[in-house]
């Protein structure tokens, strides 16, 4: 991650996993998103697979992922499908940063917008991920690409699985874990609350050891809101 991203600046994303849910995104960045935009979009070139033992997915280069696989795969395969969103802030970037967490990276990368953009917190934000993909463009009659940044998957190729993970079996089966009465106790969202409520700062006790005995100390660490990696 470089680009240093200030306070007064913003950044659009792509996301392509549960963030594709507008409420789970709504959720994760702690407001209604009445600054943001959302369109449907592609990331060509890339495979979003299933991770082992979780609900969500992880996407990486095809350069990478084609060893999962025992064929070449379609040009509709090798695309994922997601969204672009668009006037993210810092605080924002943080939260979405501390969601993801170490299994990913957010870098920068090109994607092709394919509708047109509408408000995160109307309605219509959940036009913006049909349940029924509809078909690919023409690769050559796809829009100019966007830069974005998105959360490559950054652990080791043997924890995902060569089966593409697909949304409308993501909101089938487990997004009741993430949305509603069922998310109360999603352990997902267990550190983006904690540093949203200490608003940056998050207090944590250590033990310190003397000659004679233990002591708990209170150390308040900041969650620095001045720059972030972009």
């Amino acid at each position: 991650m470089s680009d240093l991203l200030t306070m007064s600046e913003t950044v659009s994303a792509f996301f392509y996993g549960t963030l594709l849910h507008p409420s789970i995104l709504r959720r994760v960045i702690g407001h209604d998103g009445a600054q943001l935009e959302i369109c449907p979009a592609l990331l060509l070139e890339h495979t979003r697979h299933k991770i082992k033992y979780a609900d969500y997915p992880g996407v990486i280069p095809y350069t990478k992922s084609r060893t999962l696989f025992s064929r070449e795969l379609t040009p509709e395969e090798r695309t994922v499908r997601g969204t672009v969103v668009t006037g993210l802030k810092l605080h924002d970037i943080d939260l979405l940063d501390i969601f993801e967490g170490r299994e990913y990276t957010r870098q920068s990368i090109s994607v092709h917008p394919l509708g047109s953009f509408t408000s995160l917190e109307s309605a219509a934000a959940y036009s913006a991920v049909p349940m029924t993909s509809p078909l690919l463009p023409p690769l050559d009659a796809l829009p100019g690409p966007l830069s974005a940044q998105t959360y490559i998957w950054a652990r080791p190729l043997t924890e995902l699985t060569p089966e593409l993970w697909e949304y409308a079996d993501f909101v089938r089966d487990n997004a009741w874990k993430w949305v509603g009465d069922g998310s109360r106790n999603n352990a997902d969202y267990a550190e983006v609350d904690r540093r949203r409520a200490m608003n940056g700062n998050i207090v944590s006790t250590e033990t310190v050891s003397t000659d004679s005995e233990d002591h708990r100390k209170t150390v308040m660490e900041t969650f620095d809101e001045g720059t972030v990696q972009a």
